[in-house]
């Protein structure tokens, strides 16, 4: 009718390609080619088939902690041949989660890792370590993605909850994700990577000189030297 006003047409691109929202429910795939459409989006996860996008990033609640993490990390990395560190990398994990978490450590799969870079340049499978910023122990990271990494494998989980002042630092035994207990000196030892020290006092402080002074007693001792010599005769 005349007096009707006309229906509006959508844009041609949001029926070829809808877009990607917080709480849509959406299979791998599917949730792979709404994001890639979207080139203004930084971070977007999908966790037990659902998808995230976390809020924008705060300098002292995220974006500095973060960079300590990936610091400390880093380190490690440059001391011991054969490792990986990933900032804010994809990670196919299974049909139903493809997270981004903000720091992964994982094991050259050329040397034996346990995840493999896929063609299209993606981590696929389970890092051996993963750590996360996250805001409280309310967080969907000690939740839906715990369980999402617990289940997939993920052998070492470390979660720093800026709001509560405090560092989990998760190990995985018998399919269960337990909590590493610190030594006589408050210092975490990673059971999958010798030498990966973390003072945890000294990281929620920001003192990150501290850290990496931790760090490097670890990086001194025989078990990472082992270590070392381990990832060598596997690259040979």
């Amino acid at each position: 009718m005349d007096g009707m006003p006309k229906m509006t047409q959508l844009p041609e691109t949001l029926i070829e390609v809808p877009p990607l929202e917080a709480g849509d429910r959406l299979t791998r795939s599917e949730f792979e080619r709404r994001y890639e459409a979207r080139g203004d989006l930084r971070k977007a996860e999908l966790v037990e088939g659902v998808v995230f996008m976390p809020s924008p990033v705060r300098l002292r609640l995220h974006g500095r902690p973060h960079s300590h993490m990936t610091s400390w990390l880093s380190v490690y990395e440059s001391r011991t041949p054969g490792l990986v560190v990933g900032d804010n990398s994809t990670i196919r994990l299974d049909l139903d989660n493809e997270p981004q978490p903000d720091v992964v450590l994982l094991v050259d799969p050329a040397l034996g890792g346990q995840a493999r870079v896929s063609d299209d340049d993606y981590v696929e499978g389970a890092p051996e370590l993963v750590a996360e910023v996250a805001s409280s122990s309310a967080s969907y990271d000690l939740r839906e993605k715990a369980n999402a990494y617990r289940r997939n494998g993920i052998r070492e989980y470390v979660v720093w909850r800026v709001l509560d002042r405090a560092i989990d630092y998760f190990v995985l035994r018998e399919g269960r994700y337990e909590a590493l207990a610190a030594d006589g000196e408050g210092i975490l030892k990673s059971e999958v990577f010798p030498g990966l020290w973390l003072d945890a006092a000294a990281m929620i402080q920001g003192d990150l000189s501290k850290v990496l002074e931790v760090l490097e007693r670890g990086l001194g001792t025989d078990e990472h030297a082992a270590f070392v010599e381990r990832l060598a005769r596997s690259s040979a």
